[in-house]
């Protein structure tokens, strides 16, 4: 099947001929399939556009007059913030005939971990399918009546984010019942430079990382299809929308698109700055600043001598981060010290482009383990993987945790750097931008 979609760029319309699996790169780049097709590059000037506008302009042959699924939630949005649920479902070209939701729900206002239920969008009337509860991918009930998938959601660039396991597993059901699946791409808010491992073991794989990537991947949702579907074996009849104007070296703030906060506790970008590294703390007893003014930017404890961590976090001479000892409230409600007041180290990235967020974190739980052996501590599983530890499950590895336990976790790190290296290598051939 071959598939032409007309995507606009700088006021020109371009066209990408989707063959088989995979739409073409909208840069002189082989797809999987070996054939490229050179388009002009746009200039940061003329702004961002997610692939949303792009597939409302001129819809893929297989989306037009058919009936379609939408898997989003409140990041699914066009540069006016106007819903894609509500644009999708005006549309006379094709029928928007249900809608997936997964972790936080279709407004993405519910708390981490909580099962979402299924219902009915009050604003269109259409159902809502929950795949993050009893099942994490459409079952064949859902998809009855259903004749392609779509899938727009903002990605926040590191594996644990359970959005692209999100992806992944309804790639899998839109390939076993034989329905074409669309990725409007989005802008991965950490640019597409800058790679940090570990790669997961598969050994560990799990929910919050199904396929060996690295904890800070840079790639586009639409990229990570490409590789899913192609690399991973998924084999779906995948269509991929391009952002336009996007470039590898644009973070979310250089973009023009209006930012939201992709979950209860990604409020800003500087929390996605961190995040690759700081989600690494939810394995740990102590608090990632959830129930704060500030989750993913800070770590604490009763017990944390945070003046001592704050002096040694300094010796290490980071790039592009400092520390600050501060103390903090949890909320009542909060799920780690709730309702008190605890010492915390703050963590203010100053140079995004040098920052490492994993490299930092690791280094911060490894010198607040060595602070305080006999206060700190690694927490158990979840009930979804109780074979693994979280922190295991987290990082892809055990091998975190060991070096950490043994006080070698910067002999560990060249490795990490190995890994991402090799991926970034056999990455190339899945990137769509330059």
């Amino acid at each position: 099947m071959r598939d032409r979609l007309l995507v606009s760029v700088g006021g020109a319309v371009l066209a990408l001929l989707a063959v088989g699996a995979c739409t073409r790169a909208p840069a002189a780049r082989a797809t999987p399939e070996g054939a490229a097709v050179a388009i002009p590059a746009v200039a940061a000037a003329a702004g961002v556009r997610p692939g949303l506008e792009a597939f409302l302009a001129r819809p893929p042959a297989s989306v037009r007059g058919k009936r379609v699924g939408l898997i989003t939630n409140h990041t699914g949005v066009d540069r006016q913030r106007r819903r894609t649920v509500d644009l999708l479902a005006g549309r006379t070209d094709m029928r928007l005939v249900a809608l997936f939701a997964f972790e936080h729900g279709l407004r993405g206002d519910a708390p981490p971990g909580a099962p979402i239920a299924s219902g009915t969008d009050a604003p269109t009337g259409l159902p809502v399918h929950s795949l993050y509860g009893d099942v994490h991918r459409p079952t064949p009930a859902m998809l009855q009546g259903v004749e392609v998938l779509v899938y727009d959601v903002q990605d926040v660039g590191a594996r644990p984010y359970t959005r692209v396991s999100t992806m992944a597993l309804s790639m899998q059901a839109a390939a076993e019942k034989g329905i074409p699946f669309v990725v409007l791409d989005r802008p991965n808010p950490l640019g597409g430079v800058q790679l940090e491992g570990p790669v997961l073991d598969t050994a560990f794989r799990s929910f919050v990382g199904m396929y060996p990537i690295p904890l800070r991947h840079g790639m586009t949702v639409g990229e990570l299809a490409r590789m899913y579907n192609d690399r991973f074996g998924i084999g779906a009849a995948l269509t991929v929308v391009p952002v336009t104007g996007w470039r590898r070296t644009m973070y979310f703030d250089e973009t023009r698109l209006p930012w939201v906060g992709t979950s209860p506790n990604i409020r800003r970008l500087e929390a996605a700055l961190l995040y690759p590294g700081t989600v690494l703390l939810e394995g740990t007893n102590l608090s990632e600043g959830r129930g704060t003014s500030l989750p993913f930017e800070q770590a604490g404890a009763p017990w944390l001598r945070a003046d001592d961590v704050v002096r040694a976090m300094a010796a290490h001479a980071l790039p592009g981060v400092r520390f600050e000892a501060v103390q903090f409230a949890v909320d009542p409600d909060g799920r780690k010290f709730g309702g008190q007041r605890v010492n915390g180290v703050r963590l203010i990235v100053t140079d995004r482009g040098r920052h490492q967020p994993v490299r930092t974190a690791l280094l911060l739980i490894s010198t607040i383990r060595r602070l305080h052996p006999r206060d700190f501590a690694w927490i158990g599983a979840n009930r979804r993987e109780p074979g693994l530890l979280t922190i295991d499950r987290l990082a892809g590895t055990d091998r975190v945790r060991r070096a950490i336990d043994d006080g070698t976790i910067e002999h560990l790190l060249p490795d990490f750097e190995a890994q991402a290296a090799r991926f970034r290598a056999s990455r190339e051939r899945y990137l769509l931008y330059r």
